[in-house]
């Protein structure tokens, strides 16, 4: 896998190196003099959004023409991201944004910014309007006997005509938010009212703690609202709106936002080792990592409140009312070895400040893990989240390394078969799912991969050997995307195994790499020094296609035996995006097919079979489709009806939970070679617990185990068939 410099400096990319040095030096000349405070966003602003620009025309795979038609395209685009619920802007203020319809295109090749500044003023006061609404319109109780609607999909919605429309949309919303809450506090009295000590409350005080619960949750929303939605942050998401144009895996990352992308690949980072979660608008601390410095301090407990996070000596800053991902970053660090300071309230209600040094934390949670099922046969099971690695260490994370190490440890455990489940995994590391891949086959193509003017490039597993041939079926989901989707595609084509999942993965088949905005800073050949740091695109530069010639783009990968997904009704998948790239298909690498078990092809058509004869997953079927009908639809804030609708959703759910749970346990266990490091910290052994629980009871790993088990038995009697003694 080429790395971002080689590629950086690749002869096709120096130009655009090039042109986006001359602009950063341009800018700087220009701002020279100038007062920092009144020009140096507007100029950072240009300086990001030009090079941005230079990037997408001449870096993208698919580049769409940056003109007055992109214009109204982002137009439209930044407005929605802002008000995705259609309830902050008035329809006069998006008439009045149409001024920039045609003006956009030419901010971003050099004009003056005005389209972004204007738009984001009115956001701001439109934002700081409507969070008065709702202490005056929850001072006094709604009456829940009115027959009225509220529609809370915003393709259903239109922007509020006048003032009082949209205080009206904000009424509506509210009063189904104290709806909600105030039929739970009365199912919760109806529950619980013959017990010992229960206070049975009158209906008037449940609809004043209800209106109380949705006020309070109100005052958190904005309050994070106004904290996050400064104008750098406003400004990130209409470079966004811009990136996202091109295709939907094209973003724009400020600085902070890239260290967090790299700490996510590398299943590492710099911290102190503490998880936190948002309890009643507070931040508290959920759990300790045994090892970590806040669990070595002993100075910090589960459920201890953060109030405030200080970096060194510096002036704390005050986390009330900050989103936990925000507070996150600012207790993590960019080096280890640096000093942060948390001020915390315990349970007993006193404070101290906790002075902790940052330090490597692993997210173990995101490596690679097995587990051995007992059945008939013995079956090796592996859980993969992602396709981590961790490029900046030597001996940083691989998955590929780390899945070869539990392939191993499974065959020492003797398994008859192996399930690799890559459910709820969004990719990653390329280089790694082609070293995973060959894991599987002895050698040849994994996948191609084609830039927009290149001819395709094929990746090939070089390793001649094999760690693993016996039965293999791999587990995927919607969810499933790019790296997984590769891994799946490859086994796949090859017949090297049976792919089991929902009607189809994500579909993410293109290829991104992080490229800086501040290249004088990453090109020692350009004499320049950066004094900012400008963020970075994660550009999409490639596209993947199957060895079969396929592309997984749009499409992604259809199982072998599909089984029924209660996810599938949402359109969240590749295909659902708008700014999608096509799906297209190139020439056929050469590769011979799997031959060293028997074919599955037999036992993939009595699966499906099975499965649509399955009463289980028939009644699943059913219930999915009731779903899709349900949502998107208005709801009632009529008290009467909306216990209706409730009563009938709730069903509906319970009876897909009761489904999807298997009534009587699959026998899973822990790997002996693992049940000793697992004991020895007491921050593992719950979570384990709760890992193999969660499988234990999963109807979906029981139909996988199903199929693998039939392949096992007939990669047996094929074995025997072999060694069978020649009669005369």
């Amino acid at each position: 896998m080429h790395k971002i410099a080689d590629f950086m400096m690749s002869k096709k990319f120096i130009p655009v190196i090039i042109a986006l040095t001359a602009i950063s030096l341009f800018f700087t000349y220009q701002s020279q003099g100038k007062n920092d405070n009144d020009d140096n966003p507007r100029i950072r602003y240009a300086k990001i959004l030009r090079n941005v620009g230079v990037l997408l025309e001449d870096g993208h795979y698919s580049p769409k023409k940056i003109d007055d038609a992109f214009s109204k395209e982002i137009l439209k685009k930044f407005t929605e991201e802002l008000d995705d619920e259609k309830n902050i802007f008035l329809q006069s203020d998006i008439s009045g944004f149409q001024q920039y319809a045609d003006k956009i295109d030419d901010e971003i090749h050099g004009a003056e910014i005005n389209s972004f500044f204007d738009i984001n003023d009115v956001y701001l006061k439109r934002v700081n309007e409507v969070s008065q609404y709702y202490k005056e319109l929850l001072a006094k109780p709604f009456d829940f006997n009115l027959d009225e609607n509220v529609i809370l999909d915003p393709e259903k919605s239109t922007y509020p005509k006048s003032e009082n429309e949209r205080k009206d949309t904000w009424r509506k919303r509210l009063k189904y938010g104290v709806l909600s809450k105030y039929v739970d506090l009365q199912e919760d009295r109806e529950k619980n009212k013959d017990k010992k000590d229960f206070k049975v409350k009158p209906d008037s005080t449940l609809e004043r703690e209800a209106r109380d619960h949705v006020r309070r949750q109100m005052d958190r929303y904005f309050t994070t609202k106004k904290t996050r939605e400064n104008m750098d942050a406003n400004f990130s998401t209409f470079v966004n709106s811009i990136t996202g144009n091109m295709d939907p895996h094209t973003n724009y990352l400020p600085p902070i936002d890239l260290r967090s992308f790299n700490e996510s690949m590398s299943g590492r980072f710099f911290g102190i080792g503490a998880q936190l979660k948002e309890d009643d608008g507070k931040i508290k601390i959920s759990s300790l990592v045994s090892g970590g410095p806040a669990w070595k301090s002993g100075e910090l407990k589960e459920n201890d409140e953060i109030i405030k996070v200080g970096q060194g000596k510096e002036e704390p800053v005050d986390v009330t009312g900050y989103a936990v991902s925000d507070a996150v970053k600012l207790i993590r660090g960019s080096q280890k070895g640096t000093e942060v300071r948390l001020t915390v309230k315990r349970i007993d209600g006193t404070e101290k400040v906790v002075v902790l040094i940052r330090d490597d934390i692993k997210l173990e949670d995101t490596f690679a893990k097995s587990a051995i099922i007992k059945t008939d046969n013995k079956i090796g099971y592996i859980y993969l989240p992602e396709f981590y690695a961790d490029f900046d260490r030597p001996n940083g994370a691989r998955c590929a390394v780390d899945v070869a190490k539990e392939i191993e440890k499974l065959k020492l455990e003797k398994v008859d078969g192996i399930i690799l489940d890559l459910r709820g995994n969004g990719g990653g590391s390329l280089f790694d799912v082609v070293q995973m891949a060959g894991l599987f086959i002895k050698d040849g193509p994994i996948c191609q991969v084609k830039g927009r003017d290149a001819k395709a490039n094929i990746l090939p597993d070089k390793n001649s050997g094999i760690l693993y041939d016996g039965p293999l079926a791999v587990m995927v989901d919607g969810t499933s995307a790019s790296a997984s989707e590769i891994f799946a595609a490859a086994i796949q084509d090859y017949q090297r195994g049976v792919i089991i999942g929902s009607s189809s993965t994500y579909g993410k088949g293109t290829v991104q790499r992080n490229i800086s905005l501040t290249p004088e800073a990453e090109n020692s050949l350009l004499n320049a020094k950066s004094t900012e740091d400008l963020g970075s695109v994660k550009l999409t530069l490639q596209k993947f296609y199957r060895i079969s010639g396929g592309s997984t783009q749009l499409r992604g990968v259809t199982p072998d035996i599909v089984l029924p997904d209660r996810y599938d009704y949402l359109k969240f998948r590749e295909k659902d995006s708008p700014d999608a790239l096509k799906w297209d298909e190139i020439s056929k690498a050469p590769y011979s097919v799997w031959t060293s078990t028997p074919s599955s092809n037999l036992i993939i058509t009595e699966a499906n079979d099975d499965v649509k004869k399955n009463m289980t997953f028939e009644k699943l079927r059913t219930n999915i489709q009731w779903l899709e009908k349900y949502y998107g639809k208005s709801y009632s804030i009529n008290i009467r009806k909306y216990k209706e609708e409730q009563k009938e959703l709730k069903s509906v759910s319970k009876q897909i939970d009761e489904l999807t749970k298997l009534p009587v346990p699959i026998k899973i266990t822990n790997l002996d070679a693992d049940t000793a490091n697992i004991v020895s910290a007491e921050d593992k052994v719950e979570k384990n617990k709760q890992w193999l629980k969660f499988r234990s009871t999963d109807i979906y790993l029981d139909q996988s185990v199903k199929v693998l088990n039939k392949m096992i038995i007939q990669n047996n009697m094929a074995r025997a068939e072999t060694t069978k003694p020649e009669g005369n």
